[in-house]
Parts: C-alpha cells; structure tokens; sequence
C-alpha cells in the first residue's frame, strides 16, 4: 500500500509540473519576452504596404495625369501668348464733335477683334494733308495703358480750335486719319483708321491737340 500511495505522488507531481510549465509559456507568448511569429509578420507586412504608398505619393507631379486646370495652366505658360496692339484692323474708330465741351471732338475706338488688344499712348491724328500732328496735354496721361477686351471701347478727345479765338491758321478739314502707336510710342504701327466726319467739315486751327487714350469717356472729355 505504502508503495502504491508514493508512486501515485510522483505522478500527481509531475502532472503539476507540466501544468505549470505550460502557463509559464503561455504567459510569455503574451508579451513577457517571447517573440510572437504570427504579429511580426503582420508588422512588417503592413510597413511594407506604407513604405509603398508614401512611395506612391510622392511622385513629382509631371508623372501624373493632368487635370483641367493644370493642362490650361501649362498652355498659357507654354505660349506665353501677349495681347495686340490696337489699330486700325482689328478696331472700329468713330470720331464724334461734341457740344460741351466746346471745339472738341471724341474719339472712340472699339475692338473688333476677339482677343485684347492694348491702347498705347495717344492717337496721331492727320486732318486733311497736314504733315505733322498736335502735341498731347501731358496731364492727360493715364496711370495704366488702356486695355481692351474684346466688344470694350477707349477713348481720346481733340480739342479742335481755341474757345476764344485766339488759334491761327483756322481752316475746315473734312478727313481725318487716326495712327495708332505701339509699346515704345516711336511711331505709328500697323494701319491707321479714317473715321468719317461730319459733312460740312471741323473747324481747327493752329490750338490743336490731342489728350492720351483713356479707359472711359469721363476721363477723356474733361480736358
């Protein structure tokens, strides 16, 4: 008996002892030093997806599919595109006497064309045969050059005579011939316009001048 008693002992023991062995693995499995096979694969699966999307990402941006606004973005930088100069074929110029103020006229010329156009400077007007033209009034220059879109209207005035009589050399002209001047105002370009006056002509004389081309009508006739 006594014998029977100590063998079912050791074997109790031993039993308690593989139990004990196994929660101790099974502890360390959780976290307590042992390396966990199954999470380190995960881990690094997972850092080799996001080593590939910020890789994605960062690609310069000529490498991908251009949108509406960027492909219009690189066609005007391209092109470098510059609005014309304003004369005579690409606008309609209208040359109008005016009550008030007195011996002046107005000039309107509008673009006709369907891109911008830019109006430099001041009209070189020509009456009839004359061989030069009238001085600008230098307190007339505008603060920017005037820019027309197409449809849009600048404009100048001419004052055609001295209100008190004072000019010389007073005729009356019935033609006119408007020269348009570009970005460095030497000179006329391109073609001149021949707005049509009025049958019995305008009366100028020797007073004659022009104002700069101006963005409204305001600006142009107050002087």
């Amino acid at each position: 008996m006594s014998s029977i008693r100590t063998s079912r002992a050791r074997v109790l023991t031993a039993a308690a002892a593989g139990a004990l062995a196994v929660l101790s693995l099974t502890a360390c499995g959780d976290g307590s030093g042992a390396r966990n096979e199954g999470a380190s694969a995960k881990a690094s699966g997972s850092s080799q997806e996001d080593a590939k999307s910020v890789s994605a990402g960062s690609q310069p941006v000529a490498n991908a599919p251009l949108t509406k606004t960027s492909a219009a973005g690189i066609g005007t930088s391209r092109t470098g595109a510059k609005a014309a100069t304003c004369q005579g074929s690409n606008t309609k110029t209208v040359a109008a006497p005016l009550t008030r103020p007195v011996n002046h006229m107005l000039l309107t010329v509008t673009n006709t064309s369907r891109s911008t156009c830019y109006l430099y400077g001041y009209p070189a007007v020509r009456f009839g045969e004359a061989q030069s033209v009238p001085p600008v009034i230098e307190a007339s220059h505008p603060q920017a050059v005037v820019t027309l879109k197409p449809g849009e209207s600048g404009y100048a005035s001419v004052n055609l005579s001295a209100t008190d009589g004072s000019g010389s050399h007073g005729r009356t002209e019935k033609s006119l011939t408007v020269y348009f001047q570009g970005p460095s105002g030497n000179g006329s370009v391109g073609t001149g316009a021949r707005p049509s006056l009025p049958a019995k002509g305008v009366y100028i004389d020797d007073s004659l001048k022009v104002t700069y081309w101006q963005q409204s009508m305001d600006d142009a006739v107050i002087w």
